[in-house]
This record gives structure tokens, C-alpha cells and sequence, in this order.
């Protein structure tokens, strides 16, 4: 079976895992009597390992985090007064285990080639009721302690370095739960009185660990050479970097619910970076990312450095391109650049935990059951899916980090909102988890995104999108339409305490004439605007399905997304100018440059 979850992520988390061995509580004032009694409640160190026998053919890594996990859960919390010391309701034990190699290359030359190994555990310790526990409110975080565990399969140090953790995890999560206590006495009543955990049915899937890593790091580091090298050819690019990451990692999972998972996953990545400057400051770059289950599967030398010199060329064509002027009329999103607007845009406002708290907007909370798209959309998140149309999709997973499998969920159909993201935090309208809690290692998982796809029952070819958008523009009075070729990233506002808007910043973009001069390339783009005036100004989409593959940032860190989407053509969309910046291009020449170069770069500085 082929997995392909969270790899990719971990491959630089070795700062993430320098936590410091000091533990204090800080409950303070008032709760300063709690300690000594906390003290007392704290489990004693594990004995020798042969008093739990493991299980015959299970991992080690397994039988010594249940065994550790029973251990816990019979002895905290069970001396002194259960008030000050109350017995943890659930715990779990998630366990990353990652074997990596990164190599980085600029300028035709290797900067860095590594290869090492991460092992760490999230403890998650809650204290009360899945009604109300330590992680109600703002106090989410209190859950969690994360900790390095060793990297070779010793029974005894694995179990001393759980009960280490553990008990800072019950120390944490015993603070968090007293101030929870202390502030429902005094606050107001929440909008959303929703349970703090959701109850599910434990699962049990014990998956082989994943294989040993085997790169060829020599034959990857004169590739990187030879790609990087590519971009002495444009005097104008005076940055570059080409990455290669590789990971095969094995994640564990067990609870005091009696969930036992143990998942393998496997990714190899490529991706390609390049910059440039304009005379008047205005910084501009491209990227591009390849992205297979393993090395040997990505995509051969010519290709990739068939795209390199494309990156390069483009490149140079916006240095001198004019600058984009505001911009509100009608637009066509290529498949990738439609792709990462539904991820942004959309995506991020249909998570669960967005529908829920004093501080989140709720932009589509009271629309279920109501049209927030049009009628010829339909949007479903598949983490299931491990390619489409033979690409691999970054956002594959069989096992959320809550340890609930990885399901199909339907977010909208024809354009009606069916449900939302849901991890084991409930909300109002939604009980349950349907398997999308997730989180980077040393985070609380929340509802987030896997494989987002976008269908539609209205798509014309890609022609006919193209002289629907003319004929558009010509009917706002418009000179111009505009084509977004792609995308780089954007960010959503979430929050009531601002605007519920987003930008996304594109990297390619065109202006499509009304009356039949060559499309023009500008710079300088920035989209903007709100999500529902966006999303309902969709008129039709094209009939090819394009793939974004990348990394998400949220509150539960970093982790591997995909979106699929057809282009679309919008009838409003609004752009506005990005930073200027004033630095000048290099003022010294790269070196080798021929004179009739130079004497062209400085006339053009």
C-alpha cells in the first residue's frame, strides 16, 4: 500500500524538537497550593520493561507507548483530593518517526546536503469531561507536550522518556484546567456552547513500518548542480536556490480510548526558486515544485530543466513588463491559480473550528443548507486520494492526527454548503469529526484541509472561456480582461476583529485586450476582496482540472495540501498594486558577464 501523508514537513523540524528539560507551572496566586498536590499525583518513574510483556508481532514502538499509556492512566490522579487532582479522562501518545535526506543548491554549487533522523512524541493529556476540559476556550494549547523520544528501539529509555513527558503534560494540563474553571465563573455565556472533545470509536490499524530511505545523494547533488547552473545564463536572475527533500516516515498512534494506529508514508520533492528585480525596486520571483511518492519517481533531468529555463525567461520578460494599474472587472483564474484561490479563499473559512469562538468571523457558520456557490459547483475534501490523473497529491492521508481515518467529506453540492471540516473539536452544527484533524508535530490538531477538489456541471473549453471573458469585458466596458497564469500564495482573514477579506498574490499575469491586440504581461498584481462577492461571481469554468501542490500554515502549523480546480472565468474581481520596494537592482555585474551585458544592465539601472 502506498501512503503519502505528512513527510514532507519534517524534514527541518529538528529546531521544533530543542525543548528545553526545565518544567514549571505557572499557575500563580491563588492556585499556588495546587502544586504540592500536583507533585504528589505525578506517576512514579517506569519500572524495568520485562513487567509489561510486549505484544508477539507488534512494533516495539507500540507495545512500549500502550504500555506506558496504561501505566499513566491507573496511577495520575488517583491520591489526594480529586478536585485538585482529578484523573485525566483521555490520553494519547502520537509518535513521528522520520528518516530524511535535504540537499540545496544556488548558483551551481551545493550549499547544503544532509541526512539525519527525527523522533518524537505529542502527549495530549485532557483533564474533566469531553463536555468541558482543559482546552476550552483559549486554553487549547494546554493539552499538548512535546518531546524528542530515542531513535533506537530501547524498550527502557522510550518508557522513562514517556514518563518524563507525561508528566509535564499532566502538569500543563492540570494549569490550563484550573484557569478554564476559574474564567467560566466570571465570564459571560458563549455563543456556541458546544463539548470541547467529540467521543468516537476507537480504530486499530497497524500498517509495516515505512522502508529505510534510499537516495543516491551524489547523483541528486549533480543534478541540483546542473539545475542551479542553468541561471548564469540570465544575468538579470541574481537568485537562486534548487531543494531536493526526501522523507520516509512511520507516525504511531495510541489513546486511553483504545486506538492503536501505526501508519507509514513516503514523499520525495524538488522544488525550484528563482528571483529577479526591476529598475524601479519592485522584487519579482517564480517557483515551481515537483512532487512524487518517492525520488525515483520524479520527473526526469530535461523536464526540469526544460522548466528552469522557462522560469528564467519569464522572468526576465517581467523585469520589463509594465505595472499592473487597479484593477475591478472580469478575470480568468488558470486550473492552478483557481486551484490555490478555492484553497485560500474558500477553504480555509469552511474548517471547523473557523465556526466557533469569540474571535472567528463565522463567515459561512449560519449557512447550512444554503447556496454560498453557484449552482454548477460542487466542492468535496478526499484525503484518500493519493494521485489525480497520475499526479501524487501532497494532501494524502490514511489516518488524521486524532487517529480517525481519513475520509471523503462533501462540502458543498450544487452549490449548497453540506457540512464542514471537522477534527474531534465540535461546533454547533456538527458533532462529530469526520476525520481532518490535523497538525504539524508540537501542535493541537484542528480541522484543516486534505485534498480539496472543485467540479463543475458548466465548463466550456478553454477558447471558448477565453472569448467569454472578451465578451464580458466588452459588456462592463472594459479594454481589458485579465488572466492570472499562476499563483504563488495568499493569506484569508478569519477573525471578527478584521475585515473577512483575503489576498492572493499572483506571479503571471495578462491582460486579454477586447480588441484583439496581443495579450500583455504586467507585474505588480495583488488580488483582493471578500469571500462571498468572489465566489458568487463565478460564471464558468474550463474542462480541464489543474493540481496546486504545497504547504499550509495555520494555527496547527505546517502541513502538505493539494487543491484541484478547473480554470475559471469570473465577472468581478479586484486587484490592487503589491509593495514597490526602492532597493535597486545589483549594482555590481555577475561576474563572467559579457561587456555588451554590462553595458546594457547599466544603462537599464
Amino acid at each position: 500500500m502506498t501512503q503519502h501523508r505528512k513527510s514532507i514537513r519534517r524534514i527541518n523540524r529538528v529546531a521544533i524538537l530543542a525543548i528545553a528539560f526545565v518544567a514549571a507551572l505557572s499557575v500563580a496566586g491563588a492556585l499556588d497550593a495546587q502544586r504540592t498536590a500536583l507533585a504528589a499525583s505525578n506517576a512514579a518513574p517506569p519500572g524495568p520493561a520485562a513487567a509489561t510483556k510486549p505484544v508477539a508481532g507488534e512494533p516495539l514502538l507500540i507495545n512500549a507507548l500502550d504500555a506506558e499509556l496504561q501505566r499513566a492512566m491507573s496511577s495520575l490522579g488517583t491520591d489526594g483530593a480529586a478536585a485538585q487532582q482529578p484523573k485525566p479522562y483521555f490520553l494519547s501518545y502520537s509518535v513521528d518517526d522520520a528518516t530524511s535526506v535535504s540537499i540545496a543548491a544556488e548558483y551551481g554549487a551545493i550549499t547544503s546536503s544532509n541526512q539525519g533522523r527525527v523522533r518524537s512524541v505529542d502527549v495530549q493529556v485532557r483533564l474533566g469531561s469531553p463536555a468541558e476540559d482543559n482546552t476550552h476556550g483559549d486554553h487549547r494549547t494546554s493539552a499538548l507536550t512535546t518531546l524528542p523520544l530515542p531513535l533506537t528501539d530501547d524498550r527502557d529509555a522510550i518508557a522513562r522518556s514517556l514518563w518524563y513527558a507525561t508528566n509535564r503534560g499532566y502538569a500543563r494540563a492540570l494549569d490550563g484546567y484550573l484557569k478554564v474553571k476559574t474564567e467560566q465563573q466570571v465570564r459571560a455565556k458563549e455563543e456556541d456552547t458546544s463539548a470541547d472533545f467529540s467521543v468516537e470509536q476507537p480504530r486499530t490499524d497497524l500498517l509495516p513500518p515505512a522502508p529505510a530511505l534510499v537516495v543516491d545523494r551524489a547523483a541528486w547533488e549533480q543534478r541540483l548542480r546542473e539545475i542551479s547552473k542553468l541561471f548564469a545564463q540570465f544575468p538579470d536572475v541574481f537568485a537562486d536556490q534548487v531543494e531536493f527533500q526526501a522523507s520516509n516516515e512511520t507516525d504511531y498512534f495510541v489513546s486511553s480510548e483504545g486506538a492503536r494506529v501505526a501508519t507509514p508514508s513516503h514523499v520525495a520533492r524538488l522544488v525550484i526558486m528563482a528571483r529577479t528585480r526591476a529598475a524601479d525596486g519592485m522584487d519579482l520571483f517564480r517557483v515551481e515544485t515537483f512532487e512524487a511518492e518517492s525520488a525515483a519517481r520524479l520527473p526526469g533531468q530535461k523536464t526540469i530543466a526544460d522548466k528552469a529555463i522557462e522560469m528564467a525567461k519569464n522572468l526576465e520578460a517581467l523585469r520589463v513588463a509594465p505595472v499592473t494599474e487597479p484593477f475591478s472587472g472580469p478575470a480568468i483564474l488558470s486550473g492552478r491559480a483557481s486551484a490555490v484561490f478555492f484553497h485560500e479563499v474558500l477553504g480555509h473559512r469552511l474548517e471547523g473550528q473557523r465556526q466557533r469562538g469569540d474571535e472567528e468571523g463565522e463567515t459561512f457558520t449560519k449557512m447550512l443548507g444554503k447556496p454560498i456557490l453557484p449552482e454548477f459547483l460542487s466542492v468535496a475534501d478526499d484525503p484518500t486520494l493519493t494521485t489525480f490523473q497520475g499526479t501524487s497529491l501532497s494532501g494524502h492521508y490514511d489516518f488524521d492526527d486524532e487517529g480517525q481515518a481519513a475520509r471523503r467529506v462533501d462540502l458543498i453540492k450544487n452549490g449548497v454548503l453540506e457540512t464542514f471540516l471537522m477534527s474531534r473539536q465540535p461546533i454547533a452544527s456538527v458533532a462529530q469529526s469526520n476525520g481532518h484533524g490535523r497538525s504539524e508535530s508540537g501542535h493541537m490538531p484542528t480541522g484543516r484541509q486534505g485534498n480539496l477538489i472543485v467540479t463543475s456541471s458548466k465548463s466550456v473549453p478553454e477558447n471558448e472561456l477565453r472569448n467569454m471573458l472578451i465578451a464580458e469585458a466588452k459588456k462592463q466596458g472594459k479594454t481589458y480582461g485579465l488572466y492570472f497564469e499562476d499563483i504563488s500564495s495568499g493569506f484569508a482573514v478569519t477573525t471578527r476583529r478584521s475585515p473577512q477579506a483575503f489576498q492572493v498574490i499572483p506571479l503571471v499575469v495578462y491582460r486579454v485586450y477586447v480588441d484583439g491586440r496581443p495579450d500583455e504581461l504586467v507585474r505588480g498584481v495583488s488580488i483582493v476582496g471578500t469571500p462571498q462577492a468572489a465566489l458568487n461571481s463565478i460564471m464558468a469554468t474550463g474542462d480541464k482540472q489543474e493540481i496546486f501542490n504545497g504547504i499550509c500554515g495555520a494555527e496547527s502549523g505546517s502541513i502538505p495540501v493539494s487543491a484541484v480546480a478547473p480554470a475559471m472565468l469570473v465577472s468581478q474581481i479586484e486587484t490592487q498594486r503589491q509593495a514597490q520596494g526602492s532597493a535597486r537592482p545589483p549594482i555590481l555585474p555577475p561576474p563572467g558577464a559579457p561587456a555588451a551585458e554590462l553595458r546594457s544592465q547599466k544603462g537599464a539601472n
